[in-house]
C-alpha cells in the first residue's frame, strides 16, 4: 500500500531540494521526512533520491515520478475542494449539442445546472455530429453531445440516449397499402439529416442496396426543418420519432411500416477530451447521463 502522504513528502522534497526545508513545510520533523522517503521507495522498488552533504537530488526515476506524484496530489486537491463547495464550479463551458437532444431532455439539464453550479456559464453550440466532433478534437468547445462515440487517442465518453429511426410521412401523402414497398418511398424526395450524418448515409446506402439509383434526398440540419417538409407532403422523412409525438398524435404526420431493412439505432454519447482541465466536463456529462437515463424511463412509461 502506497501511502498519499509519503507521496507528498517525496514533491516536497524533489521542489524544495532539502528535507530540513521539507520538514518545515511539513510540520514534522526531518528524520520522519526521511523515513517516510525511505518507505516509498521501498513499496515503489525504485530509488528517488541521491543523497550528499549539500541535500537531495532527484535520480533518473525520481524524475519520472515526479510528474505522476503531481498529479496524484491535484486529484487529491481536486477532490477536497469539490467535497468542501458543491457549487464551486465556475469558469465557462463551451458545450457542443446535437438537435435530436436539444428538442429532447436538453433544458432540463440546463435547469439542473443553473441550479446545482450557479457560477458556471454556458456557451451552447447546436450543430450536427461532425461538426461537433471537429470542434471538439481541436478544443474549440469542451464537451459534446453527438452521435458517438468519438474513438480518437484521449477522448472520452460515456453513453447518453438511443432513439430509434422511423420513416414518417403526411396522413394526406399517397402511398398505397402498408407495407409500403421502399421503391415507392424512394419514386419522391426523402427528407433527412445533412449529408455528412450516419442516418443519410444508411438510407442512400440501402435504396443502392436495394437497386435505387440516384435517389433524391433533402439533407437538413434542422429538425424543424425536416419535420415542416414533411407535413407539407413534400416527401417521405426519415428521423427519429421521438420529438414528434404531438404531431402524431394530432395526426399531422404518422409512421409508415415500409418494406425494407431494419433500421439503425442513434447512439449518443457525451464526448470530451481528457486533461488536466477537463473535470467540469466529466461532472456535467455525467449529470447528462443521469437526465438521459430519467428521460429514457419516462418514455417507456
Amino acid at each position: 500500500m502506497i501511502d498519499l502522504r509519503n507521496i507528498e513528502t517525496f514533491y516536497w522534497a524533489a521542489v524544495l531540494g532539502s528535507l530540513r526545508a521539507t520538514s518545515e513545510k511539513l510540520s514534522t520533523t526531518q528524520p520522519a521526512i526521511s523515513q517516510r522517503i525511505s518507505a516509498l521507495e521501498g513499496a515503489l522498488g525504485v530509488r528517488l533520491f541521491e543523497r550528499d552533504a549539500r541535500g537531495v537530488t532527484l535520480t533518473a526515476k525520481g524524475h519520472e515520478l515526479l510528474a505522476h506524484a503531481e498529479r496524484l496530489l491535484d486529484a487529491r486537491r481536486d477532490l477536497v475542494r469539490a467535497a468542501k463547495d458543491h457549487a464551486a464550479m465556475s469558469g465557462t463551458l463551451k458545450l457542443g449539442v446535437a438537435e435530436t437532444i436539444v428538442q429532447t431532455w436538453l433544458p432540463r439539464l440546463i435547469e439542473k445546472i443553473h441550479h446545482t453550479y450557479p457560477q458556471l456559464l454556458l456557451e451552447i453550440e447546436v450543430d450536427n455530429t461532425v461538426t461537433l466532433a471537429a470542434h471538439l478534437t481541436s478544443r474549440r468547445i469542451d464537451l459534446a453531445f453527438l452521435l458517438g462515440p468519438i474513438l480518437e487517442a484521449r477522448v472520452e465518453n460515456v453513453p447518453l440516449s438511443t432513439y430509434r429511426l422511423a420513416w414518417v410521412a403526411a396522413p394526406g401523402l399517397d402511398l398505397g397499402p402498408a407495407p409500403v414497398p421502399l421503391e415507392r418511398v424512394a419514386s419522391m424526395p426523402i427528407v433527412t439529416y445533412p449529408s455528412t450524418s450516419q442516418p443519410y448515409r444508411h438510407v442512400r446506402d440501402m435504396l443502392m442496396r436495394a437497386g435505387i439509383g440516384a435517389p433524391r434526398m433533402y439533407g437538413c440540419a434542422s429538425l424543424a426543418m425536416i419535420a415542416r417538409m414533411v407535413r407539407d407532403g413534400i416527401g417521405a422523412g426519415f428521423i427519429t420519432p421521438v420529438f414528434l409525438q404531438d404531431e402524431i398524435e394530432r395526426g399531422e404526420l404518422r409512421e409508415l411500416a415500409v418494406d425494407a431493412e431494419p433500421l439503425p439505432m442513434l447512439n449518443f454519447t457525451a464526448s470530451w477530451l481528457e486533461g488536466p482541465s477537463s473535470h467540469p466536463a466529466r461532472v456535467i456529462a455525467t449529470m447528462a447521463q443521469h437526465i438521459a437515463d430519467l428521460d429514457a424511463t419516462t418514455r417507456k412509461a
